[in-house]
């Protein structure tokens, strides 16, 4: 099995595109009006965001050590999410239409950049051309079966609990006909669409809910067109849970990792998490280090290395809270999360907003404004925390595709090593708010003394004890060595 090699090495940022950056370059229709940029999210509508606004702010993005961006749908919509998609070939003129998009691709890629776009295969919109074909023909409509219709006449408007729409959507939502992906019109379709982009420039797609079409001819078949175009273009499929059955080497390369989310917001904010918080899939009950030590080994003992490598490592996104809010506001927990990132096998995917200390509920909460035009409320000493992390791990190649190995879970202290050829590094993290000392069973490095990079700069923390590395953590801290 073979993954795409860039991702093992990149540290990706996900962009809610309405809400990240609106950029006066991009030129709208007289008389077009978007809601001021920071109203309450709560407010829906649109605050007119645009890939212009992305472009303009990558400088910021490459001195926070991002290589990758994640990019929620950007396909012409009605919806301010972009998940009701009208038009699959044509990027929403309201984020600067393909053009803008053409520019993002060009700057960031002569960045090193890549970027990846959110595929939405499962249903369309009741704006899609062809299911507003069928609004308008009724039965006469060629295209009845790229949709599964149930009865006459349609309900697109007048659906509600107590009278569900007459056709399949996905949650019965009436603004999300969900697609016959058993027509061979319509796989052609998303086929094409997928192939589309890709020759467009695009480095992979985030694909939105895939396990609803339960098909796994289709997704080895979608694996084949992606692959045809660029072995090296991403496949990450949305799955929350066990996602062994679409990571086998013949659909995707990897998943949204909400099992290291749920295991990380558990353990680093044991003593914070906030109790009235439930999501869907996810536990978020305190975890001592034994525990989380099951967690993480169970989590990577799921899937072939090769797919650990390039699992994409979140603590949040647009559909869940965000991890500082879910943290109840221990900014210490965070930045435990965060480091626990930069330090693990797989990519790790910063939430926009979270590095400047962005904290909210759930959707509509976790979807507000990045706050460019209040920079009051930045947390600066989170941002730099952010940066240097992100730059530990571009600096030791150990800590992004080096062998995994546990090495002490106890208490409030968990610590690792990850080895690369002769390098090995030990990671060492206290959840607890008070210092702790471990003993741990390290044969020194074969690729010379050890040598402290977190925290850099400071007395040393560690010394050689007979056989064992005893190292001093602080409370709510970490130490690295590398050697």
């Amino acid at each position: 099995m073979q993954t795409p090699e860039w991702v093992k090495h990149a540290v990706f940022y996900q962009i809610f595109p309405d809400r990240f950056a609106r950029s006066p370059r991009t030129r709208h229709p007289r008389g077009i009006v978007f809601k001021p940029w920071g109203s309450s999210p709560r407010e829906q509508g649109f605050q007119g965001g645009d890939l212009h606004g992305v472009v303009d702010k990558l400088d910021y993005l490459q001195e926070l050590g991002v290589t990758a961006l994640y990019l929620n749908p950007i396909f012409a919509s009605a919806a301010n999410h972009r998940y009701h998609t009208f038009d699959y070939f044509q990027v929403d003129p309201l984020l600067g239409g393909s053009a803008a998009l053409r520019e993002l691709l060009d700057e960031a890629h002569r960045r090193g950049m890549r970027v990846v776009l959110d595929g939405v295969f499962n249903h369309a919109s009741r704006g899609f051309w062809p299911f507003h074909h069928i609004l308008e023909n009724g039965p006469d409509s060629p295209y009845l079966d790229w949709f599964i219709i149930h009865g006459w006449p349609l309900r697109p408007y007048s659906s509600d609990a107590g009278n569900p729409p007459n056709y399949e959507a996905w949650w019965n939502l009436p603004a999300l006909p969900k697609l016959n992906t058993n027509n061979p019109g319509v796989r052609d379709y998303i086929f094409e669409v997928a192939r589309y982009w890709l020759e467009f420039g695009i480095d992979g797609w985030r694909l939105d809910v895939p396990f609803e079409i339960d098909d796994d001819a289709f997704w080895q078949a979608f694996r084949q067109v992606v692959k045809g175009v660029n072995p090296e273009a991403y496949i990450c499929g949305e799955v929350w849970w066990d996602a062994r059955r679409w990571l086998q080497g013949d659909q995707f390369d990897a998943v949204m990792n909400y099992l290291f989310m749920d295991a990380a917001l558990s353990f680093f904010g044991r003593h914070s998490l906030r109790a009235d918080y439930r999501r869907e899939h996810l536990a978020l009950k305190p975890l001592d280090a034994a525990a989380f030590g099951e967690a993480v080994e169970k989590m990577l003992g799921l899937y072939h290395w090769q797919v650990n490598l390039v699992q994409l490592n979140l603590l949040d996104s647009h559909d869940t809270a965000r991890a500082l809010w879910i943290l109840n506001n221990d900014t210490a927990a965070l930045k435990l999360c965060v480091l626990f990132q930069m330090t693990m096998p797989g990519a790790p995917c910063i939430y926009y907003g979270d590095e400047v200390g962005l904290s909210a509920g759930d959707d509509p909460d976790c979807r507000e404004a990045f706050p460019w035009h209040a920079p009051e409320r930045w947390n600066r000493d989170l941002l730099a925390f952010y940066r240097q992390a992100t730059a530990l791990r571009h600096a030791h190649p150990v800590l992004r595709t080096g062998l995994f190995e546990p090495l002490a879970a106890t208490g409030g202290v968990y610590a690792f090593a990850r080895r690369l050829d002769s390098q090995t590094a030990v990671v060492v993290f206290n959840a607890d708010p008070s210092p702790a000392r471990v003993r741990l069973d390290v044969p020194e490095p074969a690729g010379g003394p050890w040598t402290q990079v977190w925290p850099a700069g400071g007395a040393a923390a560690f010394r050689r004890e007979g056989p064992a590395l005893a190292v001093e953590v602080p409370g709510q801290g970490a130490v690295i060595l590398v050697g």
